[in-house]
C-alpha cells in the first residue's frame, strides 16, 4: 500500500441514512486506513473533514467542482449505488480523482421490486384492497384488469437490472421489447437479447407498443426529464410506467396530469425527483400512483454488499493503484496523498 511518508491513510464516510456500516469500516481498518464518519450533507462540514484524507465514501451528499477543488488529499470518490448524478465526475476526473459504483449488489431485488410493481398495478391490487378496507367487497374498478399474458413489456435500459427484470417477467408476459442507447448493436448483443426473449427496438416503438414500460436508465444530462408530457403522450394508452432508476427521469407534473386524465393507467415509482416526498408532491396520494421510498434496492444480503463493495473499491485503490468498479480509468492510477 502507498502512504504519506509513513502517515495513515485517511477515509472519510460522509453519510449513510442510518445504514451500518461497520464491516466498511473494519475492511478499511484492516487495510491501514484510519476511518472516520461525519454523518453530514453539509457542503462545508464535508470539506472540512475532509482535509487530510484521501478516500471519500459517500451516500446520499452532493459532491460538487467547488468541494472537489477544495479537497486536494481526496484521491478516490467511492459512491454506496450505482447512480452517479450527486457526483461531479467530470471535476473528479480533471483532478485525478478515480470514482467508483456499486455493480450488480442489488440487481435481483431492483428487478424484483419492478416485477412487484408492475404485478401490483395490472392486478389492481391497491383499488381492492381499498374496497375490502372501506366496506365496499363487490365494487370494481372502472379500469378493468388486463392478462397479463396478453400485455407487451417495454424496457428501457438493457443492462444488468433490465435484463434480470427480463428474465423474471419472461414466462409472464407475451412479448418483451427493449431499447438501449448505450448498448451496440453487434451480433454478439443481438444473440444476448434474442436468448433473453427480449426484441430490441428503437425509442419510439419501445413507448408506442408497450402495455407496461419500465425505466433502467442513468440519470444524464440526455436522460434528465426524458419522460415529459410529449413522451408520454406517445405511449399506448392505459399503459403502465415503472421507474425504479432515478426519479429525474421523470416529469412528475406531467406524470400527474397523464395519470389525471387517465392516459396512463397507472406508475409505479420507487424513485421521485424529490426524496423524501413533500406532502405538495403532485404524485404522492394520487389513487393511481403506488410509490415507495427509494427502496426497491433493499435487502439483508443487498444492504451488506453495498457497504462492503463501497470500501473494497478504496482498498483496492490503495492496494494495487486501481479500484475494482470506477466510472472512468484514470491514466495515470495513483496512490499517493498530499
Amino acid at each position: 500500500m502507498s502512504t504519506r511518508n509513513n502517515d495513515v491513510l485517511r477515509a472519510v464516510y460522509t453519510d449513510l441514512d442510518g445504514t451500518d456500516f461497520s464491516a466498511g469500516r473494519e475492511l478499511l481498518s484492516s487495510a491501514g486506513f484510519e476511518v472516520s464518519y461525519l454523518d453530514s450533507l453539509d457542503a462545508e462540514t464535508i470539506v472540512a473533514g475532509a482535509d487530510g484524507a484521501s478516500a471519500l465514501l459517500v451516500g446520499y451528499a452532493e459532491i460538487t467542482r467547488s468541494m472537489i477543488e477544495r479537497m486536494p488529499s481526496v484521491k478516490i470518490i467511492a459512491l454506496m449505488s450505482m447512480g452517479f448524478n450527486h457526483i461531479d465526475v467530470d471535476a473528479a476526473t480533471e483532478h485525478g480523482i478515480w470514482v467508483t459504483t456499486i455493480v450488480g449488489a442489488a440487481t435481483e431485488e431492483v428487478a424484483t421490486h419492478a416485477l412487484a410493481m408492475a404485478l401490483h398495478l395490472t392486478r389492481g391490487i391497491t383499488f381492492s384492497q381499498q374496497a375490502v378496507v372501506f366496506d365496499r367487497w363487490n365494487e370494481r374498478d372502472t379500469l378493468v384488469q388486463p392478462r397479463l399474458s396478453e400485455l407487451t413489456l417495454g424496457l428501457m435500459g438493457l443492462g444488468r437490472i433490465g435484463m434480470k427484470f427480463a428474465e423474471l417477467a419472461r414466462p409472464l408476459f407475451g412479448e418483451i421489447i427493449g431499447y438501449d442507447p448505450f448498448i451496440p448493436d453487434t451480433d454478439e448483443t443481438r444473440e444476448h437479447f434474442a436468448e433473453a426473449g427480449v426484441r430490441r427496438v428503437d425509442a419510439d416503438a419501445v413507448r408506442s407498443q408497450s402495455d407496461v414500460l419500465s425505466l433502467h436508465l442513468p440519470l444524464t444530462n440526455d436522460t434528465a426529464n426524458m419522460v415529459d408530457a410529449d413522451f408520454l403522450s406517445t405511449m399506448k394508452p392505459l399503459s403502465y410506467l415503472i421507474n425504479v432508476s432515478r426519479g429525474g427521469l421523470v416529469d412528475s407534473a406531467a406524470l400527474r396530469a397523464s395519470l389525471d386524465n387517465s392516459h396512463l393507467a397507472g406508475a409505479g415509482l420507487d424513485v421521485l425527483d424529490v426524496e423524501p416526498a413533500t406532502a405538495e408532491h403532485p404524485l404522492l396520494g394520487h389513487p393511481r400512483a403506488l410509490i415507495t421510498p427509494h427502496i426497491a434496492y433493499f435487502s439483508g444480503r443487498s444492504e451488506a454488499e453495498y457497504v462492503r463493495l463501497q470500501a473494497q473499491n478504496v482498498v483496492s485503490w490503495a492496494s494495487t493503484g486501481t479500484p475494482d468498479t470506477p466510472l472512468v480509468s484514470l491514466s495515470a492510477p495513483s496512490t499517493s496523498t498530499h
